[in-house]
Formats: C-alpha cells, sequence, structure tokens
C-alpha cells in the first residue's frame, strides 16, 4: 500500500491516463470493474475525470480530442522536476517530442515523447496534481513497464533522460530489467517499474509500448466480470513471478493488465 501527496522522484511512473471515445461509457466500465469513483474537473478542462480508490487519486479518464482518430489507449506519465529540461534530454538522446512541454492549467506542465524503440510515454512536472495518491492495493495503478523490441537502445535512453538503474533478475531468453530511481535522503534506490524486450511470439503489429498494471484481489473473477462488460481477454489469467495476472482490454480497446495484489 502506498500514499502520496507531495511529487514523486523523477523517473518514477507518477499518473496514468486514457483518453475515450465516450468518458462516460469508460467511467461505468471502470467504475463497475475496479470500483472507482470519480471526480469530474470540468468543462475547463475537457471534463477529465479523476479516477478515485479510498478518496484518493489513481488514474484519469478523459475525452480524445475534437477530430482524433488514434485508439484509446493507457498512457504513462514519468515524474520530472522540469519538463522543458527533461524534453531537451529526450531529444538529445534520440527520442522525440509528440506534444511539447505545456502547462495543464495549474495542475501540471506535461509533455508526450516517443522513445527510440518506438514507445510512447508523457512527463509529468507536478504542479496542483502532483501525480497518484494511491498505489499497490486492489483497484489502484501498481506497475508501469515499457516494452519495446530494441531492448539495448531503450535502455540507453532511459537511462540517460531519467538516470534510471537497473536490476536484471534471470528470465531465460527474456530480457528484463526492473526500473531504479535515486529515493533520496541516503535511501536505497527505489523500485518503479519495468522495461523488457517483446516476445518473439507477439503479433508483428503490436507496437512498443508501456503498460498499465492495476491491482485486483482476484483476477479470474476480475476478468470473468471484465468479459461480462463488453471487455476483451488477450492472454491470461497466468501465474508470474509478481503474481497471477491477465492482459486485457475496454471495450473501447484500451489494453492493460490487471494483477492480485
Amino acid at each position: 500500500m502506498t500514499f502520496r501527496d507531495t511529487a514523486w522522484p523523477e523517473g518514477a511512473p507518477c499518473w496514468v491516463d486514457m483518453m475515450a471515445d465516450d468518458v462516460d461509457e469508460a467511467t461505468r466500465f471502470y467504475g463497475d470493474l475496479l470500483g472507482w469513483e470519480f471526480v469530474d474537473t470540468g468543462e475547463d478542462y475537457g471534463h477529465y475525470s479523476i479516477a478515485m480508490v479510498d478518496g484518493r487519486a489513481t488514474a484519469a479518464i478523459g475525452p480524445k480530442p475534437p477530430g482524433v482518430q488514434a485508439p484509446s489507449a493507457w498512457s504513462t506519465y514519468l515524474a520530472v522536476d522540469d519538463a522543458d529540461a527533461a524534453a531537451e534530454r529526450i531529444t538529445a538522446a534520440g527520442g522525440k517530442l509528440i506534444l511539447p512541454p505545456g502547462d495543464v492549467g495549474e495542475a501540471a506542465r506535461t509533455a508526450v515523447a516517443v522513445d527510440p524503440a518506438g514507445a510512447v510515454f508523457g512527463i509529468w512536472q507536478a504542479g496542483r496534481t502532483t501525480g497518484v495518491q494511491i498505489a499497490n492495493v486492489p483497484g489502484a495503478l501498481t506497475w508501469n513497464e515499457c516494452v519495446v523490441r530494441d531492448y539495448p537502445a531503450a535502455k540507453r535512453f532511459y537511462a540517460e533522460v531519467f538516470g534510471y538503474g537497473f536490476d536484471e533478475p534471470s528470465h531465460g531468453d527474456f530480457e528484463y530489467a526492473t526500473l531504479r530511481v535515486d529515493a533520496g535522503d541516503g535511501a536505497e534506490a527505489a523500485e518503479v517499474g519495468g522495461i523488457g524486450t517483446l516476445p518473439d511470439i507477439a503479433v508483428a503489429d503490436i507496437p512498443p509500448h508501456w503498460t498499465t498494471y492495476f491491482a485486483v484481489t482476484e483476477v479470474d473473477a476480475v476478468v470473468t466480470r471484465l468479459v461480462d462488460l463488453g471487455g476483451t481477454v488477450h492472454g491470461g489469467p497466468v501465474d508470474s513471478p509478481r503474481g497471477r495476472l491477465a492482459a486485457v482490454a475496454d471495450p473501447g480497446g484500451a489494453y492493460f493488465r490487471v494483477i492480485e495484489s
């Protein structure tokens, strides 16, 4: 269980959101599936709706901008102390900016980029919204990982931009590392996420991406409920070193994973 009301350390996944074709439909789905309640930020913010677990923010769902035809997807934002400086590091390390740094009212200063291996991610300089306030409990955000085809290039990029350290547990032929950031105050570096290779058996049209994981109490029951609600199962449930999990998508096609906490 993690509670936080201050800015996350640089490099830590600190926020996730999803742009939906139908926000009302999406909030009903996730509310029913994960028990989320929502706070609508109002017309000035396009009715961007903050998902709450036990009264604390853990994710958000908003509408797609007018005219945008991109598929729905969960986006991971990495914490930065200075979005403009981080944007410069991103381009210097071979990444590209999709959206340059800009203010979201008083909530945050953000940008969206793609790494040299092709995975899209956001950066988040905390303002009034410091990021996720609750994690690692049922219904809340619990893990984020980047999966790519060019693992060495992605590792070099993220180390250069965010200063990550890496732990590489043995996974046989599957290359994978956990991401560690400086926790400050002389504390041991904190594990904040993962990075790995897309399996060879992955469908060729699956792009490199950051995956969002939400914690649940019983994966099998959640998967059954998800299907009843119109979602799709892409894999599992299956046991993993980190717990029983499943790869799924909501009725709008946004992919995510659920894992037993």
